[in-house]
């Protein structure tokens, strides 16, 4: 048997990332898809490349400065790895800004939405509407930064955008501060003034993109829709930000901040306090990444670079606007419905489309939600109607991402006002959510509810909502659990599977789950739950033992399982064993992907498919079938050290043969989907399939059509029993 740790059989976790988020920007080249959902993932891919650097980048340098060199589970060290990605994300934005200026660009164009790239290009009329908006608009807010002997190089905040500006004194000028004037000494050895240094920031709290009136705008032929970018207003009157000085030259610039930080929760006397200490310090991190416009004055470059400490593979020269997440909000201008895919109204749960309340319907059975092809409402209901019930006694919830204004954090709050007893883990240590956790942790402990932070080392990762209600024949526990957040709002964008149950055995675990995290009681033994990281991990590499044993003896086995990431190397390890067995393992990965396929006597039994498609990706399923015995998880846990080993994660069993039934459809038609999903190839790279004479299955829109009709037929269903009432998506 060959050694199936070898660092052969892996791929880096970062360098699979970079692929997907290749994959990400493919779906913006497609020409199959619709131009402004091209714009949304141009977006989407700098979003995420955001993100990486900030966190995957800046954690791969923090090694580096820490001396650690350990390989990782493709054997490249950590200056190994940044070396692979700072060659992989260059090209990758080479490519992102090439489809923009080349491809969606004048596309917009022919379909009406004029950009004026350049202040140079506005008409007479245009000219004098910016100059008209930036002095009644801009100019009050911003603050220009001057950099000379008593005022040193500002502190650039993380992800801003600035301008960069080189002035030169005016001629027969007092300046209102004398300072020194340095002269520098140019290669021709000619010996002139260095002009002076200054940043100006472009204020997020003005929309990026201005329009300018159809009355204004010069008249191009086609054109329905005319804007320009704040910067470029900003740039074309920044002399009136410096009014004894010629602007010698003006460009912008952004930088990447490490936005990890080190949290000691051992010796935190407080935890929500340390962790806003550290939110302030986010901001200040070491720069690990420059962006600059291609065009810049070297001068200028060469200040930036000395100032922040930026070397050649750290430098990015942008073709093209900075930080294009702003075409999120191109996305968003009213006007071009017909250049995007139709929304998509999420439909009414049929289990739930009738005249019974929410307690009732739970126990009737089981109740599967899909989310966002069902609504999500039923579980905002759930906790809502909880809140006001009178026979309910209390309301436990974990909670990891919420929204802005979450109707569910609004009904905890309520139901601690009614009496209930209120229980709430918010997840202070969700990156990038823990200011809005802070703020929710806090207004929920206003309110009257018992707020937990978490475990020491462990994010609670869980999606989980408990509800005691004393019914006449005793106490009954209703149970909620799920693969996605509680989240309304990403409930509309991510593929998300939940359940309602009121099974003995799922709210005797759920108990147990909310009596460990908050005291010391950990059950003995547990009757459905899978949870991590207790036993999660074990219960996986047994069950995929199990199929590989059915395989050796011959008897029909296979493995089908759905997930975000799957980067755990034991885990990948029991996969390549059970292929050799012969096991038949059909994976469907949105994201980092560290096994490979097709290595001959190991992985040949292994097929791989990334789907990106409207929504995002989120759900994860586990079906393991072994001589005609099965079982089907589904839960908030990928197959990655951190969900398996450092977080309360929760996976649960799927029991009821009709939900059975319908998740099977669900993975399967996801593994057969050919026109969103990539499929992985043995040299590592993903490649769409050829659907020539095949009849093509997209997963998200056939799932969004079996919604509809499903919630159709029960209307049907009721209008024919002559109900009053029929049930309506609007009204589900």
């Amino acid at each position: 048997m060959k050694d199936l740790s070898d660092p052969e059989y892996y791929v880096s976790r970062e360098l699979s990332w970079i692929e997907f988020n290749k994959r990400v920007l493919n779906e913006a080249r497609d020409k199959t898809t619709p131009l402004f959902e091209r714009l949304k993932f141009l977006s989407i891919t700098s979003s995420n490349l955001d993100e990486f650097f900030m966190v995957r980048v800046a954690s791969l340098k923090d090694m580096i400065h820490a001396g650690y060199d350990k390989p990782d589970i493709a054997g490249l060290k950590p200056e190994e790895q940044l070396k692979q990605i700072s060659v992989k994300t260059h090209e990758m934005v080479e490519t992102q800004y090439s489809t923009w200026n080349k491809e969606v660009l004048p596309l917009l164009e022919k379909e009406g939405l004029h950009i004026i790239t350049s202040c140079e290009d506005l008409s007479s009329r245009e000219a004098a509407y910016a100059d008209k908006y930036f002095t009644e608009n801009v100019y009050p807010v911003l603050t220009p930064m001057a950099v000379d002997s008593s005022r040193p190089f500002p502190l650039v905040r993380n992800r801003t955008l600035n301008l960069a500006a080189l002035l030169r004194k005016k001629k027969d000028i007092k300046p209102l501060i004398r300072t020194e004037e340095k002269k520098v000494t140019g290669e021709d050895g000619t010996v002139e003034i260095r002009p002076d240094f200054a940043i100006v920031q472009v204020p997020s709290v003005l929309p990026r993109i201005v329009e300018i009136p159809s009355d204004v705008a010069e008249e191009r032929p086609g054109v329905r829709k005319t804007v320009i970018l704040l910067e470029e207003i900003i740039k074309r009157n920044i002399g009136s930000l410096f009014l004894n000085y010629d602007i010698v030259a003006a460009h912008s610039f952004r930088i990447m901040r490490n936005a990890e930080f080190e949290l000691d929760e051992e010796d935190a006397a407080d935890l929500l306090v340390e962790i806003q200490k550290q939110l302030k310090k986010r901001q200040w991190g070491e720069a690990i990444r420059l962006e600059v416009s291609s065009t810049i004055d070297t001068r200028l470059l060469k200040i930036l670079r000395s100032e922040l400490h930026i070397g050649d593979d750290e430098l990015y020269r942008i073709n093209g606007p900075l930080d294009l997440t702003v075409l999120m909000k191109m996305y968003s201008l009213p006007g071009f419905d017909s250049l995007k895919i139709p929304k998509h109204i999420p439909q009414p749960v049929p289990a739930l489309m009738n005249d019974d309340d929410i307690f009732t319907n739970i126990r009737k059975g089981d109740i599967l939600l899909s989310h966002p092809y069902e609504t999500f409402d039923p579980v905002v209901n759930f906790v809502r109607i909880s809140a006001r019930d009178s026979r309910v006694l209390a309301i436990k919830q974990t909670l990891y991402r919420v929204s802005g204004n979450s109707p569910i954090v609004a009904a905890l709050a309520e139901a601690a006002g009614n009496g209930k007893q209120v229980t709430v883990l918010v997840e202070l240590k969700a990156r990038f959510d823990e200011e809005n956790n802070i703020l929710w942790a806090k207004m929920l402990e206003q309110a009257g509810c018992h707020v937990l932070y978490g475990l020491v080392g462990l994010k609670t990762h869980s999606k989980i909502t408990l509800v005691v209600r004393r019914e006449d024949d005793g106490i009954r526990r209703y149970v909620h659990v799920a693969t996605g957040n509680y989240n309304d709002s990403t409930a509309k964008l991510y593929t998300d599977l939940g359940m309602f149950t009121c099974r003995r055995d799922f709210g005797e675990d759920a108990t147990a789950v909310f009596n460990m995290l908050s005291g010391y009681s950990e059950p003995v033994s547990w009757n459905r739950l899978v949870v991590a990281p207790l036993w999660m991990k074990d219960k996986f590499l047994s069950q995929i033992e199990k199929v590989r044993k059915a395989a050796l003896e011959g008897k029909p086995a296979f493995i089908r399982a759905k997930m975000n990431s799957l980067s755990d190397m034991d885990m990948i390890e029991a996969l390549y064993a059970a292929s050799a067995a012969g096991v038949q393992i059909d994976l469907v990965v949105r994201g980092i992907c560290c096994l490979k396929v097709g290595i001959k006597g190991i992985s040949e039994n292994i097929r791989v498919k990334s789907i990106v498609g409207n929504f995002l990706e989120h759900a994860r399923i586990f079906r393991f079938h072994a001589d005609g015995e099965e079982s089907i998880y589904l839960g908030s846990a990928d197959w990655m050290p951190r969900n398996l080993e450092n977080r309360v994660e929760i996976v649960f069993p799927v029991v009821d043969p009709v939900i059975q039934e319908r998740i099977r459809h669900y993975l399967d038609t996801e593994i057969a989907d050919n026109v969103k999903a990539s499929v992985y190839m043995p040299d590592g790279s993903y490649k769409k399939q050829n659907l020539h004479g095949k009849k093509k299955v997209n997963s998200q829109e056939q799932f969004c059509e079996e919604a509809e009709e499903a919630a159709k037929a029960v209307m049907a269903a009721q209008k024919k029993a002559g109900k009053k009432r029929v049930f309506t998506p609007a009204a589900g």
